[in-house]
């Protein structure tokens, strides 16, 4: 295993007490929501209703669907800034969120994601559909209680089950059409599954000092490299499988499995490079772990974009 060695860091300055200008407020609480990650899951929801609708799906539904995902994504990393403080008080990566910097406090934090997760549910609730709005809720409430609270800081396993609650933008996106659940969502659930624990382990790897310094025990801070490389590898492959799986549940033209063989043997080569980079001896920065992990965001990205294609082709 690399020995890590850790770096003096400039601390940052927290905010001073007292009155905070209403500009600077307003991006803490945006930062709260990790901006980022919304959008990420928000990739996997729109061309989720383009499967659903057979083609372009109406607007109302469509902009209900991504305002009521952003509130209920945004509630629940906001609760997870409110869990996490601690932790991202002591890692380089995350010490500049509102908390750690003061910029706002832990109740408001705690009551700013209470109210969207209420706010989210009863605008998916009322706007389309009473089984989107549980999703949402059971979403939440994963990430908040089951990943945030139980697994993140007691198992190398919590990306793996904890991902369950960044797979369900799919099945809102798809129940937020058809008021149903079918294997389509199902496979493509799986497909974001499978691919979440190797997109975070990688990341994991670049910032596995942070995380052993905050006593975090992500699969790269317990396990060798050469592990966690070969988990990266088999991931990918399931990952493969299961997008591919997509083809003969959806009834896709043939567009969407050339798409999605071709990307996923760009991200295994990637894994098999890692695998390489590892076996040879490097380290560090030489190891390039980022390099699988921008890739992986890419292969997301443009695998749902082809899921959003394909029913066009029709």
């Amino acid at each position: 295993m690399t020995v890590v060695i850790n770096r003096p860091v400039r601390t940052p300055t927290p905010a001073a007490p007292g009155r905070r200008p209403l500009g600077a407020l307003l991006r803490a609480y945006v930062a709260l929501t990790k901006p980022r990650i919304i959008e990420l899951l928000l990739i996997t929801t729109l061309p989720v209703m383009f499967l659903a609708a057979g083609g372009l799906p109406p607007l109302w539904p469509v902009v209900a669907t991504l305002t009521g995902g952003m509130l209920s994504a945004g509630s629940a990393n906001a609760l997870n800034c409110y869990i996490d403080r601690d932790i991202d008080a002591k890692m380089r990566r995350t010490r500049r969120r509102p908390l750690p910097m003061v910029q706002v406090s832990p109740r408001e934090t705690l009551i700013f994601g209470t109210v969207l997760a209420v706010l989210s549910t009863a605008f998916l609730g009322l706007a389309l559909n009473w089984l989107a709005a549980g999703m949402s809720v059971f979403a939440i409430l994963f990430y908040v209680f089951v990943y945030s609270l139980l697994l993140k800081r007691r198992t190398s396993q919590n990306v793996v089950w904890g991902g369950i609650a960044g797979c369900m933008p799919v099945m809102i996106g798809w129940s937020a059409l058809t008021d149903s659940l079918s294997w389509t969502p199902v496979v493509l659930f799986l497909v974001v599954f499978f691919w979440t624990p190797p997109h975070t382990w990688t990341l994991a790897m670049r910032y596995r000092d942070d995380y052993a310094a905050a006593n975090v025990p992500m699969l790269p801070v317990v396990a060798t490299e050469r592990r966690v490389a070969i988990e990266v590898i088999v991931y990918t492959w399931v990952t493969l499988a299961c997008s591919l799986a997509l083809w003969p549940v959806a009834h896709t033209t043939i567009f969407y499995p050339i798409v999605a063989a071709l990307l996923g043997v760009v991200s295994l080569t990637e894994a098999f490079r890692l695998l390489g980079r590892v076996r040879a001896g490097a380290t560090g920065a030489l190891l390039k772990p980022m390099r699988y992990f921008h890739l992986s965001n890419a292969y997301l990205a443009l695998l749902f974009l082809a899921v959003a294609i394909d029913p066009l082709l029709h």
